[in-house]
């Protein structure tokens, strides 16, 4: 920003359901004036709130009463007599009548204008308007299709997607998205366009200024996703040369042209196996993944927002756009990766540590240790951004990120993000919107050991349980009982993991322990300290950070390796022979019951006690963070008894319905 202007006094209106947005955006944007940061917060206060100059409580955590709550967020406005208001990633940021409010006052909206929110906010009339400007649509609809994809004609971040191969598909989905849209966007109308298979999800950054110019920014490719949601991103994409990148660079910049456009914004594609490209549609606000741009082009994409808002031109042109090096983005969620490669989780951060000590890594989050993650707004913890040189370099970043990340009291999808950025696939960059489902044909089961591996977590797991051992023997650096004979240096034990039991024998000199795993010695030395988050070990002269998630005197350790967590038990030869006669606990008959696989809230039941259900009868649905979840019977039976209704919240493994 110039300094010499008057500046805005910004709102810094901070949304939860994207809480990754929280703390960048309270930080300062600019170095050469201040502006003063208000903040529009929901209950309760974290940590954006201590990085704004003032804070100012719209309502309490359901959506309807507070981020979506239009009138006390202008309150708010004329409270602090705030003249500019960033409106974030959700909620109201592609939203024109709030946008037309802040107009009539006066209030500049940090964001394109309104005509622009409102052509490319409907996916219908933006369809018709890219064909106006000559931007390649998706070809199709005046055939015959073998399938449809059922979108929601408003809203983004892939809500309310579904595919439909036939006919009933088609009433499900209609009724799903239809609902799904008016909950979190107050619009029931769909699109119908037909399914491109196998396509690759690439935008284009694009960033226009009040004076006619545009540039487009490079791309980002997003293929990397879940139900229709991005999981991984990186820029550039590995896919695209200079020819189909200028081309796509230049529709996108066809388009805003078109309407208008002033801002920020992103152009999405499709784009298949031969290069053709296909508008897919334009998000009017900032996109979650736009670091990844930044640290590519080292553009400041807020500031260039403010700055257009403010009247000013652009400063660049786009031949002074570069592409330096590569960045990744790993989208940290409050999800299990094991239920649908990712069901909302809920709880309070017990531990929390950001990798944020390591080079080349941004963490952008808004919360801290103690933080709760509700069922009010979307799981996302974090954006995990790292950069390199090259993509071989930001992906070796990237693993260290996720290895050093500490994240306890929620369940999490680290795990399903370690394993996607260490894929042979990906790192060829061979990949589709269908890269998770044909990887995974039968779900995500996590880190698949091989005999390597389980040497180095089995020996890893003996040495941690003999440090601990050794450790109870001393205090102060001392040994316990004067008496005690000089310290062991051999053990034999005992270690069983994932069903299989291995005999140990674990020998120590100093802080090395070598552990003989089956046959095989293993070297395995490190510092040892048993109250780090932390685990950073050496196993045969090959670096390796773990996390010891829990321990407990009977044996039971639970080790994250590789990003996934591993339970295994440590017992000396005595104890294991003993624990062959323990009985062990009878499962649970999971087909005669339903449990809500998540939290959230019910939105119907369908069943009443005394129906016959059929095999895959819609039970009851579940809304958790934005996403409705059609639960169904596991078997055929009469309906022995309903534990929920309408409108009640339930928490993850409840009991819903019990059938007969």
């Amino acid at each position: 920003l110039e300094p010499k202007r008057h500046p805005f006094r910004v709102i810094r209106w901070v949304l939860q359901n994207k809480s990754v947005l929280k703390t960048p955006f309270c930080l300062p944007v600019s170095v050469h004036v201040k502006m003063n940061k208000y903040l529009f917060l929901s209950v309760p206060p974290q940590v954006h709130v201590k990085m704004a100059d003032e804070a100012v409580c719209v309502g309490p955590a359901p959506t309807n009463k507070s981020y979506l709550n239009m009138d006390a967020i202008m309150d708010a406005i004329r409270k602090t007599g705030s003249q500019a208001v960033h409106p974030g990633y959700g909620f109201l940021s592609e939203n024109k009548e709030f946008a037309k409010r802040l107009a009539a006052e006066d209030v500049v909206f940090i964001g394109p204008d309104t005509h622009a929110i409102h052509a490319m906010g409907d996916k219908i009339e933006s369809k018709l308007l890219a064909k106006a400007a000559n931007v390649n649509v998706i070809p199709g609809f005046d055939g015959v299709v073998e399938a449809t994809r059922v979108i929601l004609c408003s809203g983004g971040g892939g809500k309310g997607m579904r595919i439909a191969w036939n006919d009933d598909e088609t009433r499900e989905g209609f009724r799903l998205s239809s609902q799904e849209a008016a909950s979190s966007f107050g619009d029931d109308r769909l699109l119908i366009e037909k399914f491109v298979d196998n396509p690759r999800h690439i935008e284009i950054q694009v960033l226009a200024d009040k004076h006619g110019n545009a540039l487009w920014l490079n791309e980002r490719e997003c293929s990397i996703q879940r139900r229709n949601q991005k999981v991984v991103e990186e820029a550039p994409s590995t896919f695209l040369d200079p020819e189909t990148r200028r081309a796509m660079g230049e529709q996108a910049v066809q388009l805003a042209k078109a309407v208008q456009y002033s801002s920020a914004g992103t152009v999405e594609f499709l784009v298949d196996s031969n290069k053709n490209f296909y508008f897919l549609e334009m998000n009017t606000r900032l996109q979650v993944e736009h670091p990844i741009t930044e640290c590519i082009t080292g553009l400041d994409l807020v500031q260039q927002m403010i700055r257009v808002a403010k009247g000013f031109p652009l400063l660049h042109k786009q031949e002074d756009i570069p592409i330096n090096g590569w960045a990744i983005e790993s989208r940290v969620y409050a999800e299990d990766p094991y239920k649908s490669f990712g069901l909302p989780s809920i709880g309070r951060l017990s531990q929390y540590q950001e990798p944020i000590n390591l080079p080349k890594v941004r963490v952008d989050s808004g919360i801290q240790e103690g933080s709760d993650i509700s069922i009010y707004y979307d799981p996302m913890i974090s954006k995990l951004v790292t950069y390199g040189a090259t993509r071989a370099e930001a992906l070796q970043r990237m693993e260290d990120a996720l290895d050093n990340y500490v994240i306890r009291g929620v369940t999490h999808n680290i795990p399903l993000l370690r394993e996607i950025i260490t894929h042979p696939r990906f790192i060829s960059g061979d990949i589709t919107t269908n890269f998770l489902p044909e990887e995974y044909p039968e779900g995500f089961k996590g880190h698949q050991l091989t005999s390597e591996g389980r040497r180095e977590l089995v020996a890893t797991a003996a040495a941690l349980y003999v440090s601990a051992q050794l450790r109870s023997q001393r205090f102060l650096g001392n040994l316990r009982v004067s008496t005690t004979p000089q310290e062991r240096r051999q053990w034999e034990l005992c270690v069983e993991l994932e069903k299989g039991s291995h005999a140990v024998a674990v020998s120590r000199s100093g802080s090395t322990f070598t552990v003989e795993v089956d046959g095989v010695k293993v070297e395995v030395s490190g510092e040892w300290n048993l109250a780090s988050a932390l685990l950073p070990v050496t196993i045969n002269r090959t670096p390796r950070v773990l996390q010891c998630l829990s321990r407990d005197a009977g044996g039971d350790i639970t080790l994250q390796y590789l990003g996934t967590q591993f339970k295994v038990r440590v017992l000396s030869q005595l104890v294991s022979t003993l624990s062959a006669h323990m009985p062990e606990k009878v499962p649970e008959d999971t087909s005669s019951i339903l449990r809500s696989p998540m939290p959230g809230s019910v939105v119907a039941v369908s069943v009443k006690p005394g129906d016959v259900v059929a095999e895959g009868q819609e039970i009851c649905v579940i809304e958790a963070m934005k996403m409705q979840n059609s639960l169904i019977a596991a078997k055929a039976a009469k309906v022995k008894s309903v534990h929920c209704k309408a409108g009640e919240t339930v928490g993850e493994g409840d009991l819903l319905v019990q059938l007969e």
